[in-house]
């Protein structure tokens, strides 16, 4: 199984790009997200690889970084959402929006992805609005795997959803003191509750 690849950009298009490993030239599909980050052809490049396999083919999915394959790799749980399919949908909305409309449950939102009709949106929502900041997992805001202080992780959540630093840390602290025990999925769906009154 591939991890990641470390090489040359060959070329760069729309949701796919190939890298030059030591004279083999992988192609691997992008998000949007990811193409932006690309640098120029000729130049070193490094991706995280989700390597795909079914009984007549393997694929390749780059990420440029680990948050964007954590939530990529959470997208591909939902039944009915494969890899292409998670792939245009990080592609069709930034990732602090679609972690935004998930948890909010706004299905209309996540249902203007090209792709993604509305049976697709509630059923992301559904499976995922739960486990999107599920601290047994892989981090979908710092990428980390494990050590992660989950008033640190619930901070960074807030941050990447557009709360101030200041503001992140009073919800968060505010919220803990009334429940000592709340995930950080608990402590984002209060804060944006709050958020929105």
């Amino acid at each position: 199984m591939i991890s990641y690849l470390n090489g040359k950009l060959a070329w760069k298009r729309d949701n796919e790009c190939v890298i030059d490993v030591n004279g083999v030239g992988y192609g691997v599909e992008i998000s949007n997200q990811t193409l932006s980050t690309l640098p120029a052809a000729g130049e070193a490049v490094k991706l995280l690889i989700y390597h795909h396999f079914t009984e007549s083919e393997q694929r390749l999915f780059g990420f440029a970084s680990q948050k964007e394959k954590n939530l990529f790799e959470r997208l591909i749980t939902v039944k009915g959402i494969g890899p292409k399919l998670g792939l245009t949908i990080l592609s069709g909305m930034p990732a602090p929006a679609l972690m935004e409309a998930i948890v909010t449950q706004n299905t209309s939102a996540l249902s203007g992805i090209s792709g993604i009709g509305k049976k697709t949106a509630e059923r992301m929502v559904l499976e995922l609005k739960d486990k999107l900041f599920d601290e047994s997992q892989p981090s979908v805001i710092s990428g980390k795997a494990e050590g992660r202080n989950r008033h640190e992780e619930a901070i960074s959540a807030l941050e990447a959803l557009g709360f101030s630093k200041r503001d992140s840390s009073q919800m968060v602290n505010q919220i803990a003191a009334k429940n000592a025990d709340a995930s950080v999925s608990d402590i984002v769906k209060q804060a944006l509750a709050s958020r929105k009154r």
